[in-house]
């Protein structure tokens, strides 16, 4: 058994779509990154490759390439799919965390399940995601960004 932690943050901005877990969010804000800066679906990357000992996104996906450039996350996360696969480990489980002041998610959060479970082809049961906010504290308590974490386990298979 194999555990991994992954965390991520972006910046909320004006002209950009809010996508968290493969899912377009109305908001008069999105989040600033390279890609669709979908920070569940980075959390999630990056607890998977840290459970594998792969790295993290950065290394696999560099934000100077171009070939990431707005790309959607759940694609990445198809690749990060395959990289768990080639290195012989299962997922077991997924518990993510969504930190935002706003918008509520609570009504997205089983299509983000959805969608993760279909790209990583695994049940949905295994995975569970939960939105909280941090009453008015820090930069995401002030609107000014997200975050997202999330924790993993793995098994590895027989060779």
């Amino acid at each position: 058994m194999k555990i991994g932690l992954g965390y991520d943050v972006h910046k909320l901005v004006c002209n950009r779509p809010l996508i968290l877990g493969g899912v377009n969010i109305p908001f008069h804000k999105g989040l600033l990154g390279h890609s669709d800066a979908d920070v569940l679906t980075h959390a999630i990357m990056d607890s998977l490759l840290g459970a594998s000992c792969l790295g993290d996104i950065g290394k696999h996906f560099p934000d100077q390439d171009e070939r990431y450039k707005n790309i959607s996350s759940l694609k990445l996360l198809s690749k990060v799919s395959d990289l768990i696969k080639d290195n012989h480990y299962i997922i077991e489980n997924i518990d993510s965390t969504i930190i935002a002041e706003t918008p509520k998610l609570s009504p997205y959060i089983n299509y983000m399940r959805e969608n993760i479970s279909k790209t990583l082809n695994i049940s949905i049961s295994a995975i569970n995601i939960k939105a909280t906010t941090e009453e008015g504290l820090g930069f995401t308590g002030k609107g000014e960004g997200m975050a997202a974490q999330s924790i993993c386990l793995l098994n590895e298979i027989n060779k």
